[in-house]
């Protein structure tokens, strides 16, 4: 009875993520049908002949698959891969390739993955929410030996301490959808993303104390921003309107996005 109850429980859990896996396939392969001649037509060449064979998992497919790990439950791609896709999504995936091949094939992807990010932006409603969070990409122990992101990690400090990596800069609506993202490496201003993605952003932007720069509240005033920001503890009191202070309240919004 037990052991009856639990396949059916995986069953419908697996049924609910086939009907996930098949709306975000669409999506994203009605995108790559828009994009990819464009996309391949705008390739640089090195001016050796090469050949333009395709993979036996189309680009739609790598992308269906890249995107659905990070609604599982798998802290690891390579983990998903093995024991969740190879196991029981083979049947929907007939030409699924071995995971190392797979991995030789994600370098084709990441331009389509970033176009298609930029066609699921959310709309501006006139409220904005900016934050930043670390992207570590190895334990700060391991930063000597590490080869990876060499030149392009760099050290940085958070409120929670140093790490070694890049940061990822968000501005998101006040219903949560990403409308500008930017990711430099981690010793860089928090500010300065703030200047370069907040234009075109009409309304307030609410920020927390890395976001304070009187240059920058003047430079986004001219443009019609406002930033709202909460003050440092060596700062002097400031009077705030109401409206002002329960949207600084709302910032909590931002810090679940990054959350997830």
């Amino acid at each position: 009875m037990l052991g009856r109850f639990h396949h059916e429980s995986t069953r419908h859990h697996l049924g609910a993520s086939l009907d996930q896996l098949r709306a975000i396939f669409c999506d994203i392969d009605d995108c790559c049908k828009a994009c990819e001649p464009s996309y391949d037509r705008r390739l640089l060449h090195s001016g050796q002949r090469q050949r333009l064979r395709p993979t036996t998992l189309t680009l739609s497919e790598i992308l269906t698959l890249l995107v659905s790990f990070h609604w599982s439950h798998y802290r690891t791609f390579k983990h998903y891969y093995l024991e969740y896709v190879a196991v029981h999504l083979r049947p929907y995936f007939p030409e699924l390739v071995s995971y190392p091949r797979f991995v030789e094939l994600l370098p084709r992807a990441l331009i389509p993955l970033c176009c298609y990010l930029s066609t699921r932006k959310g709309r501006c409603t006139g409220i904005a929410f900016i934050d930043s969070t670390p992207l570590a990409v190895c334990d700060n122990h391991r930063i000597a030996t590490h080869k990876v992101f060499a030149g392009s990690a760099a050290r940085g400090k958070t409120s929670m301490g140093w790490f070694y990596g890049f940061k990822l800069h968000l501005i998101v609506n006040d219903e949560g959808a990403l409308l500008a993202l930017h990711v430099p490496p981690g010793h860089g201003d928090d500010r300065r993303p703030v200047e370069q993605r907040a234009t075109g952003l009409g309304g307030p932007r609410c920020g927390d104390r890395g976001s304070i720069s009187q240059a920058l509240h003047d430079l986004l005033l001219g443009q019609g921003l406002a930033l709202l920001t909460t003050i440092r503890k060596h700062m002097k009191n400031r009077v705030m309107r109401l409206w002002d202070t329960l949207l600084l309240r709302k910032r909590v919004l931002i810090e679940t996005v990054n959350d997830q």
